[in-house]
């Protein structure tokens, strides 16, 4: 999600949906390590693992890890109704010319 139009200082939230409570956490450490491979500044992360909503904040991006109940309850995508929504598609989904 595009904040920019939003009170939020931050630039992008990025929204995923992970299949279990052990599934977030295996993508939190992930995130942070990738972050952590480039460089990349993490102020924040939920250190829990029994959450339905994790959040690891890397100051332009904000990314959101929630279970589907999470993610459900929560609605980021209707709270924030003046941000730009984009839906990322696998590369392994687009077709081949």
């Amino acid at each position: 999600m595009d904040m920019s139009n939003t009170p939020i200082i931050t630039d992008t939230f990025l929204l995923c949906t992970a299949n279990s409570k052990t599934h977030m956490a295996s993508l939190r450490d992930r995130i942070i390590d990738f972050f952590s491979s480039i460089d990349k500044t993490v102020l924040y992360y939920d250190k829990g693992k029994e959450y339905d909503w994790l959040v690891v904040d890397a100051s332009e991006i904000v990314i959101h890890i929630f279970t589907k109940k999470g993610r459900e309850f929560y609605a980021l995508e209707k709270l924030w109704i003046n941000a730009k929504q984009k839906e990322w598609i696998p590369a392994s989904s687009v077709p081949k010319p």
